[in-house]
């Protein structure tokens, strides 16, 4: 991920965008996990409740679902979805 954020939106909606176009692009396959909130937040500097938002939008579109106590992880088809 390219950790340059512009002004125009929001981080966690960039955040969103990058996972997207990382599934788009065959990066994140279905079923791979995605990097964690701590992970993600530490090595960008960015507050782990703006990584969370982030996130939660890729859940609420059903790309990317939790398994609680192991993480996030690409949907089945998730791929399909988007393009």
């Amino acid at each position: 991920m390219d950790p340059n954020w512009n002004d125009n939106q929001p981080i966690y909606r960039q955040l969103r965008d990058r996972v997207v176009a990382m599934i788009l692009e065959g990066v994140l396959k279905d079923g791979d996990p995605l990097p964690s909130v701590r992970n993600v937040a530490a090595e960008y500097q960015l507050n782990p409740l703006t990584v969370l938002k982030g996130y939660q939008q890729l859940v609420d579109e059903q790309l990317v679902e939790k398994r609680r106590g192991r993480g996030m992880f690409v949907t089945e088809g998730a791929r399909k979805m988007l393009e």
